[in-house]
């Protein structure tokens, strides 16, 4: 008998639709989608759900307002904040609020989990929890022999980012948001000897009211004065930021390029090349796709083979999980790891896409 899946998810999301079809394709019952906002309002719900012996898939609350308000506001409640308002579309706003009502309720979800013993789970919430903490995840990633980028440590505001480059003695750094996600308020930041400085993000800055906030965008945005810098800088740590070295990424023509490979099972498995004219490479940036096996050498993909297994392994409750690596002179160095990062529609690994895989090696 089939093995019954349940979708922690959102109705009607991309994510449901990829793994409902490969459910058709392989012939299997299709999947039951338990709503996020739904088990939010009543974690009763999954226990029904989960009934019987079966198989949970958490999926991400993204795509879904409602439920990412209820994190939201739980994670002020948590961290003795008055509430906020629901973000506009693409805000930027109180990350580190999210992430506290995101971990808590991971950290419930894990507990009815304990108590039902016979059901499997794709990725356990812990790990999700981990990785979602970016700087937590880099730390851990280092601990288990992991090559990655140097990192600097938190960054408290501008001020402070300039303290750090002395420290280091570096002039390119990367921003990041620590409990972001697809390069949402990633900076990559230059300064130069004469004294110019340079910002360029996803992340654009509003003003309105004497209140700066940020929103995230496709298009590319560059910032070059002292004090459009300092207030991006200080709006993002205001939500916790931390800064890593410059790392350089390949060429590809007139591009540049990073990778994303998919562990199955904490194999590799599904792989592609993420190009970009930009520093941020991110495909929803709508950077192209490219042929990792036409980019990397034989020394390159070994390396590239070898540091994802080793990835995977600091994560061995996660049956599929996305790397982004660049790759090297037969080095790798993982940038982020994504417990969610198979949402690649198309990309094939010996004739299966990454739902297919995962249900297949499950």
């Amino acid at each position: 008998m089939p093995t019954p899946l349940v979708l922690l998810a959102t109705v009607g999301s991309k994510r449901v639709h990829l793994m409902q079809a490969a459910r058709a394709q392989l012939r299997l019952p299709p999947a039951q989608v338990l709503e996020w906002r739904d088990w939010l309002r009543q974690p009763a719900l999954l226990d029904a759900a989960l009934a019987h012996p079966g198989l949970l898939k958490i999926e991400p609350p993204g795509d879904d307002p409602a439920a990412h308000l209820l994190l939201l506001q739980a994670g002020c409640r948590l961290l003795d904040r008055p509430p906020v308002a629901a973000p506009a579309h693409g805000e930027l706003l109180a990350m580190d609020a999210w992430f506290a009502g995101f971990t808590a309720a991971m950290a419930s979800l894990a507990l009815q989990l304990a108590e039902r013993p016979q059901t499997r789970v794709v990725n356990a919430p812990g790990e999700i929890s981990r990785m979602t903490d970016k700087l937590a995840c880099q730390h851990h990633l280092a601990a288990h022999g992991v090559p990655i980028p140097a990192l600097l440590g938190p960054v408290h505001g501008y001020d402070h980012l300039q303290l750090l480059l002395h420290e280091h003695q570096l002039d390119r750094v990367y921003l990041k948001p620590r409990y972001g996600s697809s390069a949402s308020g990633v900076v990559a930041y230059r300064r130069n000897k004469a004294g110019r400085q340079q910002a360029t993000t996803s992340a654009a800055l509003s003003r309105a009211d004497g209140q700066t906030r940020l929103f995230n965008v496709k298009r590319m945005a560059r910032y070059e004065t002292q004090h459009d810098i300092a207030a991006l800088v200080d709006a993002l740590a205001a939500q916790q930021l931390y800064a890593e070295a410059w790392l350089s990424k390949p060429r590809c023509g007139d591009s540049h390029y990073d990778l994303r490979v998919v562990t199955v099972a904490g194999q590799p498995a599904h792989r592609v090349a993420r190009i970009g004219d930009q520093m941020m490479t991110n495909l929803h940036l709508d950077n192209r796709r490219g042929d990792a096996a036409f980019l990397l050498n034989t020394a390159d993909m070994q390396a590239l083979e070898e540091t994802a297994v080793l990835a995977a392994r600091a994560f061995p409750h996660s049956h599929v999980t996305g790397y982004d690596l660049v790759v090297r002179q037969g080095q790798a160095r993982v940038l982020e790891a994504n417990a969610f990062g198979d949402l690649l529609p198309g990309l094939l690994w010996q004739g299966a896409d990454t739902y297919t895989a995962q249900l297949t090696h499950v």
